[in-house]
């Protein structure tokens, strides 16, 4: 019997066949062709009708143009960094940041003065000079765009912050702070910065000495390194998605559009040196952002061990996309029992150590989120409503509180607890 197989791979499949004799169910010998497609680590392989596939668990799932895109640069098929920018150079250019830059790459490579701005550009790869000037390709637009989101929309950032360990929805969604970070890469960063450190805390604990000592929510090189990673090694091939960082109570979350690249894996992270954005990752050094020595990582997981904290977690996730995700958890259980520091400036240090350990998770709260009625300062220092409310009329004897309610309602389901106002109004001039 004779079996026609038609293949319909392209040229760039690597394969070998095998022909095989198999007896069928009448006991006489059929001739099949085994045929083994092999894995290329270097191309997405494509049918001839330009269909390529990836195997999920037994069975295959026939990959989107955007996935397959995705894909062909993670193996290098494609440079999508060096691809023309549809800018205007120089007027949407921010020039001032080009000329840092280029002072930089001048003086740590020895360049000659003679050479101009766009033919150090070109030298560091971030564009070409032509017969009609300068045309920059996409990387120089991340970098040094006025509105970089004219040709990735995603070139941003979404900060939230969440009251609790986890995110809610509907009616009890509990985003306390959102914002959207915009620019190019250098001002994602810097602003990135500044957000979070107006939202992270440290803290106050007795040391052994019987002195306060400050304490850090987390290190600053290591959530510091955890936005430069987002913004410098996700995929901008995936041009609608943004950054995501998450603050919870307990943890802090980066989220970067694009999975890891080939051979990267969470087991071997540390060890691995694949950037995504090669020419990004250059330019930045020359920026002062990034050591371009693959410890970006490393850096992460040793400062949190030198505070004491838990190593980072990475993750790959994929819903309608992949993406990595990289999350810092905090001591929080430990912390509560710690003094903010800005409630224990604004209290002094006496009556700081006077405060028994629920006492402080209040205090702690009400630094942070201003009010607090019974039923939350229950659920915060995990006591009954009645000894809670007792705890909290203690610190309003003590003249550490407020108690704010309507005198004419015998019980005001409105009723919150504040600091005092000589102490909430330090602490909002600390915060300013």
């Amino acid at each position: 019997m004779h079996i026609l197989i038609i293949f319909s791979a392209q040229a760039d499949a690597h394969y070998s066949t095998r022909a095989l004799n198999v007896p069928n169910d009448k006991n006489e010998q059929d001739q099949i062709i085994s045929i083994r497609v092999l894995y290329r680590e270097d191309r997405v392989v494509e049918t001839t009708a330009r269909k390529a596939f990836i195997r999920r668990g037994s069975s295959k799932k026939e990959l989107s143009e955007t996935e397959k895109r995705e894909l062909q640069i993670s193996k290098g098929q494609l440079e999508i960094e060096r691809e023309p920018s549809t800018l205007n150079y120089p007027s949407e250019f921010n020039t001032r940041l080009i000329q840092q830059f280029v002072d930089n790459v001048r003086t740590d490579r020895r360049l000659p003065e003679n050479l101009t701005v766009e033919e150090v550009l070109e030298l560091r790869r971030l564009g070409k000079n032509g017969s009609s000037g300068f045309i920059p390709n996409l990387a120089c637009s991340l970098l040094f765009a006025k509105d970089p989101q004219l040709v990735v929309p995603g070139c941003k950032i979404r900060f939230l912050r969440f009251e609790g360990t986890e995110e809610k929805t509907g009616k009890e969604y509990n985003a306390t702070k959102s914002l959207w970070i915009e620019g190019s890469v250098p001002e994602l960063i810097q602003q990135a910065e500044s957000a979070l450190d107006a939202q992270l805390r440290e803290f106050m604990h007795l040391g052994e000495n019987g002195q306060f000592v400050s304490t850090p929510e987390y290190p600053k090189d290591a959530w510091y390194e955890a936005i430069v990673n987002a913004c410098v090694h996700r995929s901008y091939n995936l041009r609608t998605m943004h950054t995501v960082i998450k603050m919870f109570d307990d943890r802090l979350e980066f989220e970067s559009p694009g999975g890891f690249l080939p051979l990267v894996t969470p087991e071997n992270i540390y060890d691995m040196h694949v950037p995504r954005n090669p020419h990004l990752m250059d330019a930045m050094f020359y920026l002062k952002f990034v050591l371009c020595a693959h410890e970006g990582t490393r850096r992460i997981r040793d400062s949190m061990e030198r505070v004491g904290l838990p190593a980072p977690v990475f993750q790959e996730t994929a819903s309608t996309a992949s993406l990595v995700r990289v999350t810092l958890k905090n001591d929080v259980e430990h912390r509560k029992t710690f003094v903010d520091t800005e409630a224990y400036k604004v209290l002094g240090e006496s009556l700081s150590k006077s405060l028994t350990e629920n006492e402080r998770r209040i205090i702690n709260h009400l630094a942070e989120y201003t009010t607090v009625n019974v039923t939350e300062a229950a659920r915060i220092i995990g006591a009954r409503w009645h000894r809670t409310k007792k705890i909290l009329a203690s610190l309003v004897e003590r003249q550490i509180i407020d108690y704010i309610h309507s005198d004419t309602i015998e019980r005001d389901r409105h009723a919150y607890f504040t600091l005092k106002k000589k102490y909430s109004d330090k602490l909002h001039q600390q915060k300013r």
